[in-house]
């Protein structure tokens, strides 16, 4: 297994193509929105008539006032890495959740609809929080707090995805995107500005990376979204011989959740990057691409006793629409053949994550 060194980052990046390191269109989101808006438009397929209509509306939302004062959120876990979750911090991301909501919400009725009122809807919202500068004020060092730093990293993905979008209404105010796009930016650069060098990445640098990916986007930040690169490599480096993120083998009986957990913003830095003409889904490091990872996932979802050579712990089950929502975008371009029976069964049921834009059955499905 190959740790994710600062070394490392700067090889990959001294050696990657040039033009991987550059945003050549600052409007080419996880997907060609005037095309997508046009494919639903004419559309009769049950699934994505399901997807539309059980859509939330920003409009009919309630507005989300953005949080005043320190991040404070405590500990997902009530005990190290795994085990019984703490209903505290779920109640102290419950803002966290309505926003992302709210935006994505607002952006899927447009890519939906075309409908104007609820992208100004989306961008009124996340104006508001611009204006607040939130998701700016934490300490990772505050252990009492440390999750303050990864609800950032998931808010800031959804908001840099949503805005990756709205910027194609040209109905919608420049000085607004701007405003918008401007405190993303810092709050992105704030965001991985606290990783250390040398030490490996497990999920959340994942997750950071399509944070910076998203928002080097919208902004033409080179810098963010070679850091999105980079890290999708690395993290691809670190793929076992059965496709297997260690690190994320290692989290007991949720070792499946977050294979997948880890697949989501790898699979949108993937979209976002082809986006900008850099094929990452052919990216290969010790014989692995990133479908080796989707496959495993499936096959475990399937087949749990796959986890046993990593751990003992039985594996929990129930999973959602959203483990399985970054797996629309990828089906959308490679097809569903030779994908594992979970991964094909579930695709077959609208799927969403706010996390990586809403519904992806909407921004993508075919």
């Amino acid at each position: 297994m190959k740790l994710r060194t600062a070394l490392a980052t700067t090889l990959l990046l001294a050696t990657a193509p040039v033009h991987a390191q550059h945003v050549s269109s600052p409007r080419a989101s996880v997907l060609d929105v005037p095309a997508r808006q046009a494919y639903l438009q004419s559309t009769k397929d049950p699934l994505l008539l399901s997807a539309i209509q059980h859509l939330h509306s920003c409009i009919k939302l309630d507005f989300v006032p953005a949080p005043v004062g320190p991040m404070r959120i405590p500990h997902h876990y009530l005990n190290g890495s795994h085990g019984p979750t703490n209903p505290a911090e779920a109640a102290a991301t419950q803002v966290y959740s309505a926003f992302e909501g709210r935006i994505t919400s607002g952006m899927n009725q447009y890519v939906a609809t075309g409908s104007h009122a609820e992208a100004q809807c989306a961008l009124d919202q996340l104006d508001a929080w611009a204006t607040a500068n939130a998701l700016t004020a934490y300490d990772p060092y505050d252990n009492g707090n440390s999750q303050s730093w990864f609800q950032a990293e998931w808010t800031l993905c959804s908001a840099g995805v949503t805005l990756s979008v709205l910027v194609n209404d040209a109905q919608l105010s420049p000085a607004e995107i701007k405003h918008v796009a401007l405190w993303l930016d810092a709050a992105a650069h704030k965001l991985i500005g606290f990783e250390k060098a040398g030490a490996p990445g497990n999920n959340h640098h994942d997750w950071r990376a399509l944070a910076a990916t998203s928002i080097g986007v919208v902004n033409s930040d080179d810098s963010l979204f070679q850091f999105g690169v980079a890290a999708y490599k690395q993290a691809i480096a670190q793929l076992d011989t059965n496709g297997a993120f260690p690190l994320e083998m290692a989290r007991h009986e949720r070792a499946i959740h977050y294979q997948g957990f880890a697949l989501q913003p790898l699979v949108v830095i993937a979209e976002l990057a082809t986006r900008q003409g850099v094929d990452l889904y052919a990216y290969s490091a010790n014989g692995h691409t990133l479908r080796d990872a989707i496959v495993f996932f499936g096959r475990a979802v399937d087949d749990p006793s796959l986890i046993l050579p990593y751990t003992p712990d039985e594996q929990m089950k129930g999973y959602g629409p959203d483990d399985f929502a970054p797996f629309v975008f990828y089906a959308a371009r490679f097809s569903i053949s030779g994908l594992p029976p979970s991964i094909v069964s579930a695709l077959q049921h609208p799927a969403a994550a706010t996390r990586i834009g809403g519904s992806t059955t909407v921004l993508a499905a075919k």
